[in-house]
């Protein structure tokens, strides 16, 4: 699913009107609809709702779902229209003028002096003030509604998206000035802003509503930004030949563990086989040894001369994906090793944990990634990979451009994990759940991903496809478990049970 910026959404809207001989009221009428409709799956006819619009089309969207829940039955609808400046869109004006020929209505259109109304927690306020067409932030009288709102405690459903916020970036915005949504019902798809942590508390629950805007526009234009989703992995994914054997799903050399961490190389390795590569070689410390044979006796175990620590990456026969980083530690013996490998490898890279942290340890190793390695952080390893952020959204712009310069692939790990390419294409995640924030997840997402680089995927490829299918596989463990119940090592057991739901197209 494409991510549009707003002035892309513009487009789309005229182009439905074009395709479907309709006009900009009708889509209004439609949108209004559909909003209408999930608040009367919600709420009862009974409840008090409160509508606060603004002059443009959302405003418009507002008091049509004014009109539309009067006409279902809802009574206790108390609707104000801000027009403070006297100037209307024309969709909102005929918005205004269906709305005040209703008998029983309780309209107020604000020009100039405001008293607020009470809010109380067993009220719902629908807020239309501004969407997507907001050009700077809520300022004075607008401000001071936005948190006299988040003050009440009031049930807050915001129409396209919560006033105050901009659809793509909010650099040092105030987010006490933007009203702070419980419900975000956004028409078709979601904006960028909707994937930042920084934003979930403006954004609350964000719901998708089909308006059957135009398709074909939509495929037609242009964005970098993707929600990924079963139906795009799932064309990606090849089957499996009759005839085929263990070598035709490549082989992994994965370098993990040390002493205190050899759980690491356990994890990685069984989410390696349970993701369907053919071989997987564990280089770690000697001491792993019977560990590893032990947990995953699946896997072959190439020992490190060392009893301790890694401190050997020479990659001694051919490996179609090489992946380092869980559980090694960041010994300086073990740092050489791998600058070593940066330098000698010729199979795709996968770096993830203290592989990363060796680097930060030794920035010049940024200089001599790979084209095309593909590194996976969380938020602390990216910080002390590429400098200190204050938010998800300054974190996504420098992963751009530092995909860019070093020609890497970044998986910036979060509740959303983000791929972004080379190309600057980012790509969100939609699976997943906070019951995989435990020990070893990341360790894990390692495996994964390495088994679909050896598998033949193209690195971006194996990127977004292991990515999905980690978290699936969280989601199919945590429907079984609960959230409170997920490990690790369920996690990897439940992959092959993830990628055969995609395939299968069993319900998501």
């Amino acid at each position: 699913m494409k991510i549009f910026a707003s002035n892309a959404i513009r487009e789309i809207d005229n182009a439905t009107c074009e395709a479907q001989n309709i006009d900009s009221l009708d889509l209004m009428e439609r949108a209004a609809g559909a909003v209408t409709y999930e608040i009367i799956s919600r709420f009862l006819p009974n409840q008090r709702i409160v509508v606060v619009a603004g002059p443009g089309n959302n405003g418009g969207d507002a008091l049509a779902v004014a009109r539309q829940l009067f006409e279902q039955g809802y009574k206790k609808i108390e609707v104000f229209l801000f027009n403070v400046v006297g100037k209307l869109t024309h969709d909102c004006d005929e918005e205004r003028k269906r709305l005040i020929t209703l008998d029983g209505i309780d309209f107020t259109e604000v020009k100039r002096d405001f008293s607020p109304p009470y809010l109380g927690e067993n009220d719902v306020l629908i807020d239309g003030l501004f969407g997507s067409g907001l050009r700077q932030p809520l300022q004075g009288g607008f401000a001071m509604l936005a948190r006299l709102i988040n003050e009440s405690g009031a049930y807050v459903i915001s129409i396209d998206m919560p006033s105050g916020l901009f659809g793509e970036w909010n650099d040092n915005i105030s987010r006490r000035d933007m009203v702070h949504a419980n419900l975000t019902l956004a028409f078709q798809t979601p904006r960028l802003s909707f994937f930042f942590e920084e934003n979930a508390d403006v954004i609350g629950e964000f719901k998708l509503l089909d308006i059957d805007l135009d398709d074909a526009k939509m495929k037609e234009l242009h964005s970098d930004f993707m929600v990924v989703e079963a139906r795009t992995v799932r064309p990606l994914l090849k089957p499996r030949r009759k005839f085929s054997g263990k070598r035709d799903y490549g082989s992994v050399l994965l370098m993990a563990g040390s002493i205190g961490m050899i759980g690491a190389a356990v994890l990685a390795a069984r989410a390696c086989m349970r993701s369907g590569a053919g071989l997987v070689t564990v280089h770690s410390a000697k001491s792993g040894m019977q560990i590893v044979q032990t947990a995953v006796p699946v896997a072959m175990f190439e020992p490190d001369k060392n009893d301790n620590y890694i401190t050997d990456m020479t990659v001694h026969h051919t490996h179609q994906a090489v992946a380092v980083g869980p559980g090694i530690g960041v010994n300086p013996r073990t740092i050489d090793a791998l600058e070593s490998l940066l330098k000698t490898c010729k199979s795709p890279l996968v770096l993830d944990a203290d592989a990363l942290n060796c680097i930060a340890a030794r920035p010049a190793l940024l200089q001599i990634l790979p084209p095309q390695t593909i590194i996976t952080p969380h938020i602390g390893e990216f910080d002390r990979l590429f400098g200190e952020h204050s938010n998800s959204e300054e974190r996504l712009k420098k992963a751009i451009d530092m995909a860019k310069y070093y020609n890497i692939i970044i998986v910036l790990k979060g509740h959303y994990t983000v791929t972004v390419r080379p190309t600057g294409r980012v790509y969100f995640n939609s699976t997943g759940n906070p019951g995989m924030s435990t020990a070893g997840s990341g360790d894990v997402l390692t495996g994964v991903i390495a088994a679909f680089v050896a598998q033949g995927y193209r690195p971006e490829h194996a990127a977004t496809i292991g990515v999905y299918v980690h978290g699936l596989a969280g989601d199919l463990v945590t429907a079984d478990l609960g959230e409170f119940g997920v490990m690790a090592t369920d996690i990897a057991d439940y992959c092959g049970k993830a990628i055969r739901a995609i395939v299968t197209r069993e319900k998501l």
